[in-house]
């Protein structure tokens, strides 16, 4: 099925773009984006990842494995989209764009 998977883009690779679960992804994305402050400097990815696990589903991510690679795909995708942001000292600290 075509729509079982999602484009997502990478800042650091401009036009250029992957296919991934799409459950996952839209799993992440809704776990991820209420966690994170409307402005700079937000909270780091580590603390962003352990405010978010508990709102993720245990069939998609049993133990919260593999949480980190989404969190950084998901992150990636929103940063390139403008989404969210980063701070722009180390270290990475993420926020919702205005």
């Amino acid at each position: 099925m075509a729509d079982d998977r999602i484009e997502v883009e990478n800042p650091n690779t401009p036009g250029r773009t992957e296919r991934v679960n799409r459950a996952k992804y839209e799993a992440m994305r809704a776990a991820l984006l209420p966690v994170l402050p409307d402005a700079a400097p937000g909270l780091t990815v580590p603390e962003a990842k352990a405010a978010l696990l508990p709102a993720l589903p245990e069939d998609l991510f049993p133990e919260g494995k593999t949480a980190g690679w989404w969190l950084k795909c998901v992150q990636l995708d929103l940063e390139a989209k403008g989404v969210i942001a980063r701070a722009p000292k180390p270290p990475v600290r993420l926020y919702r764009s205005a």
